[in-house]
């Protein structure tokens, strides 16, 4: 029984630390997600989910930061009776939300690693399943964990990290996450990405005569009702399969991803920094090295006026909000592509002179 508890410890305590770095690298990527599931709950349970919203961003880095907590405590042996408890409410209340994305297909992507591994809602679930299991070992074995270090010790340790955490979060935000576990990251060639690694396949289950048949070509005779399909080489999809640009005129996305193309990525008017305005409206001046584009997700009227009122001179074309906020975790943020590889990408904090752009395209 004690190789039982032991192993529950360091499993969960080894998971909670992973899932926990991966969120602090990118706590606006997980406020995206929160915000997600608070509008679900919102519309399925109850109205005031959406008083949330406006929050998930501190909740991103709080929860985030715990995990990481919570996972060095469990190891270290710090306060394991606190920390079992904090773990128990944690994941019954994580299970349920994963089983209910999972059973009503609400939320396709928990987000619980990131963009780093992508689960599907059922193996969220299943995932989660495992955890309770292995907490409710540690919950019921809480009074039996003893610690490795000196109380003392463990407490520096403990709060060095929680500090350190909290650093790493700000600083992402202020910033970028340090790793871009995203499509869209420095060094991609978006247009390949776009396309299937090797041809798709997919078997189609299907009933004739009371009879179920699975075949890779869905059979043309009648009399067969379809039942389900599943793809058979889905590591062969594409890993972009939503990236559209266009306005008025027509469609832009292949424009986009030939030449040399600076981006200016603006989520939403209403919620757009404008700190550093004055150096993204110097981006707009024409430049031999490289065409400025803008790309929002606010409508015509709206960025309209916006850009007016900032002076902004390029053209503007329209994309998918959720699409923008993948490409870049910054309102506004500089997305720079060369005939459709992604060699730069900034924060507004970060936003880059004219010169350092035209450099790093000349190399």
């Amino acid at each position: 029984m004690n190789i039982i508890r032991e192993f529950a410890r360091y499993a969960v305590g080894a998971l909670f630390i992973f899932s926990g770095l991966i969120k602090v690298n990118d706590p606006a990527g997980t406020a995206i997600k929160l915000e997600e599931y608070f509008e679900v709950f919102a519309y399925d349970i109850a109205p005031f989910f959406e008083w949330f919203v406006p929050a998930a961003l501190f909740l991103s880095v709080f929860l985030s930061v715990l995990e990481v907590v919570l996972g060095v405590a469990l190891i270290l042996g710090y306060r394991v009776k606190i920390t079992a408890w904090i773990l128990l409410g944690m994941i019954v209340f994580f299970t349920f939300l994963t089983f209910y994305s999972a059973y009503f297909n609400k939320v396709t992507d928990c987000g619980c690693f990131g963009d780093a591994i992508k689960l599907t809602p059922w193996q969220s679930f299943y995932k989660d399943i495992i955890l309770l299991v292995l907490i409710a070992v540690i919950f019921l074995k809480r009074g039996e964990y003893t610690g490795w270090l000196k109380p003392m010790v463990r407490e520096i340790g403990v709060g060095g990290i929680a500090v350190v955490m909290i650093g790493i979060a700000v600083y992402a935000i202020m910033h970028l996450p340090f790793i871009d576990f995203r499509a869209y990251k420095i060094g991609g060639h978006i247009p390949t990405l776009m396309e299937a690694s090797e041809p798709l396949r997919t078997e189609y289950t299907v009933e004739k005569d009371g009879k179920r048949y699975k075949f890779e070509t869905y059979p043309t005779e009648p009399g067969y009702t379809f039942i389900k399909s599943r793809p058979l080489n889905p590591w062969a999809e594409p890993k972009i399969t939503d990236l559209s640009v266009w306005n008025d005129d027509g469609e832009f996305t292949e424009d986009l991803l030939t030449g040399n193309k600076l981006v200016i990525i603006i989520h939403d008017v209403e919620k757009t920094s404008v700190k550093k305005i004055d150096r993204l409206r110097n981006l707009t001046f024409r430049n031999p090295s490289f065409e400025t584009w803008i790309l929002t997700s606010s409508g015509s009227a709206a960025f309209e006026e916006f850009r007016h009122k900032h002076q902004l001179g390029a053209p503007y074309f329209f994309a998918d909000a959720t699409v923008l906020k993948t490409i870049v975790r910054s309102n506004p943020g500089i997305w720079l592509v060369e005939d459709g590889t992604v060699v730069g990408k900034w924060h507004y904090n970060d936003t880059p002179l004219s010169d350092e752009v035209a450099e790093l395209l000349n190399r």
